[in-house]
């Protein structure tokens, strides 16, 4: 299945150099400036921070201790490996194994993980579907069928879950109240769900403003009610698996852009400018991973602790 992933993104990154050609890549490569690098490293600064926040949320209601200044270094680490690596995930896995480590428990912290990343794509995905609604894309015409659609997915969940509540005994039960119990104390808890959706809800704005930051570099210059959609249609693909954070990006923006009437070859360049300046603000992990490759060196002593012991007879050891 992980080969099979990763033939899938890279078949969808040759389709995009087959129908486009190289050019909208070296464009995108080109357009890259100091004003949007300095816009996505200080964009990144924030999002990072929220994602930081979201974890630390999320790891606590699930009783694993997380400081915030150690989730920052390890999200940033993370951020850096997700889109050097293939997969898009490697660092996830990395983060909530590294966090186990370190608590004695890693099944619980890359529960923590797992329920991080899963909340802010839901939270991504709702203000998707809010935009869409709202805002005219190229699939405005579909977005009723999908609430219905998702509507339906929702209560035949419930409906299931409800008819299979006997089976308490069974492994299938014994999961499901597992993953209730995660939901409940570390997403839905009356203290952490206000945190997980706002610190969501402004990494969302941030990466979609990063988007619209590598449009105008590549020279895009409709108004941001039209972007906004189709940027967050690009990022919705984003989820899925990649080499390195390329492929299905490309593919997406590429075909929403085309759609839109703002050409395809300018879509391929957007993504190709976000993909730079994203990489380029994700540095910072870098040295995170380098510095946790130095060995730690004890601190040398001021001075020697001499230890007298006087025996009987006033004759004395030291």
């Amino acid at each position: 299945m992980r080969w099979a992933r990763l033939s899938a993104a890279a078949a969808t990154l040759a389709f995009v150099v087959w129908r486009l050609g190289t050019g909208p890549f070296l464009d995108g490569v080109r357009a890259v400036d100091g004003r949007a690098l300095l816009a996505a490293a200080a964009i990144g600064l924030l999002t990072t921070v929220c994602c930081a926040w979201r974890w630390t949320v999320v790891a606590r209601g699930l009783g694993v201790r997380l400081s915030l200044p150690a989730a920052v270094a390890a999200y940033y680490r993370s951020v850096f490996l997700n889109l050097t690596l293939p997969g898009g995930v490697a660092g996830d896995v990395h983060r909530g194994v590294s966090h186990g480590r370190d608590v004695q428990d890693v099944g619980r912290a890359l529960r923590a993980v797992a329920w991080e990343r899963a909340s802010g794509q839901v939270v991504q995905a709702a203000l998707t579907i809010v935009v869409l609604l709202v805002l005219p894309s190229p699939v405005r015409s579909f977005m009723p069928l999908v609430v219905v659609a998702l509507a339906a997915t929702t209560v035949g969940v419930v409906v299931v879950g409800r008819a299979r509540a006997w089976s308490g005994r069974s492994r299938v039960a014994r999961l499901r109240n597992a993953v209730a119990a995660d939901i409940r104390d570390g997403l839905l808890h009356r203290k952490a769900f206000p945190a997980i959706a706002l610190a969501s809800a402004l990494v969302v704005l941030g990466h979609a403003v990063t988007f619209v930051v590598a449009a105008r570099a590549a020279g895009v210059t409709a108004p941001v009610s039209k972007l906004l959609p189709l940027v967050l249609l690009a990022m919705l693909a984003m989820v899925l698996p990649s080499i390195a954070g390329w492929g299905p990006r490309e593919g997406a923006t590429a075909w929403v852009f085309g759609a839109a009437g703002l050409g395809a070859g300018r879509g391929a360049a957007t993504a190709v400018v976000y993909g730079v300046i994203v990489l380029a603000a994700s540095l910072p992990g870098a040295l995170v991973l380098v510095a946790g490759w130095v060995p730690r060196r004890e601190r040398p002593s001021r001075g020697k602790h001499v230890r007298v012991v006087v025996r009987p007879g006033g004759a004395a050891d030291a």
